[in-house]
């Protein structure tokens, strides 16, 4: 067991204290106390239980592409976490890092629909609404909307994985929600390398649709050795993705999820590569638009790379049309 294993453990009398606040939260929802306010078009959550790396950013951009070919008009909500701001703006994709955050600013670079930050989603959500043109409609993509539940929604995705499944609660695991709160989602998204997880799912009394996502880690031709760093929340995910692509990892540096680069942290990362024999650096897109210009400070014989993480639904077609019939059942209700 790792050190972090065990330090884990020690703090399993604290997640009753835990769970006691996501009963006193879930009263303040039920009561009013605490507000849920709606948009005027539709809202598609995207969310997970977990504290992060179930690949919420990456279905994100695969359900704006997937919608935008059929001819809708999305736009994605988020909080823009770790931003210096808190006034709701429109993300501009030639921005930094620091007025809008790494995964709306990455979202709008990768997919080019309008994407919106403000610290309440509602607000961002208003400002789109704004911008809409008059007598038109869209739909509204919330990105890691499943905790944020001051915002109405019609439709949650939740992405689950055989991890998160048999994690605690926080702060003895990752758990933000436990498994209880599944039964808040309209469809859960799992991994198809991960097909036992549908039966577990199943089994638990899930009857909702299921939704399998393909993962492929899409790496750079790289014929010698590299140094893969990143500052994501499962960064074992990253390195072990790009060994699967076939990549020769000399070096693997593990940062802080969302972590803001310096300077002395490339200056690590280049003598680390150096001493493994390591030809390039490779780190994810979300590491590079943290990066920013500081990546311009490595050496030349040092190129830096990157590897996209691209997803897939399984079966798209039928997926989509299934979303599509569903907010029309909600326009007919509403």
């Amino acid at each position: 067991m790792s050190n972090a294993s065990s330090a884990r453990k020690l703090l399993l009398p604290l997640v009753p204290a835990y769970r006691l606040a996501l009963l006193l939260r879930e009263a303040r929802l039920r009561t009013g106390l605490e507000p849920v306010r709606r948009l005027r078009f539709p809202v598609v959550s995207i969310g997970n239980l977990s504290t992060g790396g179930a690949g919420k950013t990456p279905l994100t951009i695969a359900l704006a592409k997937a919608l935008e070919r059929r001819g809708l008009c999305v736009d994605v909500l988020s909080r823009g976490y770790g931003r210096s701001g808190q006034r709701p703006a429109r993300v501009n994709p030639d921005g930094s890092e620091e007025d809008y955050g790494d995964e709306p600013l990455l979202i709008a670079r990768e997919t080019g629909v309008p994407v919106y930050v403000a610290g309440q989603r509602y607000e961002a959500g208003l400002l789109a609404e704004a911008d809409a043109p008059e007598g038109s409609s869209r739909m509204h993509l919330l990105d890691d909307g499943f905790q944020h539940r001051q915002l109405a929604r019609d439709v949650d995705i939740v992405l689950m994985n055989l991890s998160d499944w048999h994690d605690k609660l926080l702060p003895a695991g990752n758990l933000r929600e436990p498994r209880a709160g599944l039964r808040r989602a309209t469809a859960i998204a799992i991994p198809e390398d991960e097909p036992e997880l549908e039966g577990e799912l199943r089994a638990w009394g899930w009857n909702g649709p299921i939704w399998r996502l393909q993962r492929q880690m899409e790496a750079p031709a790289v014929e010698g050795l590299v140094a893969a760093f990143c500052g994501i929340a499962r960064p074992e995910q990253f390195f072990d993705g790009l060994e699967s692509a076939g990549m020769r990892i000399a070096a693997r540096v593990a940062f802080p999820d969302h972590h803001r680069y310096t300077t002395s942290d490339l200056e690590r990362l280049a003598t680390a590569a150096r001493q493994a024999g390591a030809e390039a650096l490779l780190t994810t897109e979300k590491d590079l638009v943290r990066l920013g210009g500081l990546s311009s400070a490595l050496p030349e014989k040092l190129p830096l790379m990157t590897a996209h993480l691209r997803v897939e639904i399984e079966d798209e077609e039928t997926t989509i049309e299934w979303l599509e019939n569903r907010l029309r059942e909600h326009e007919k209700d509403g």
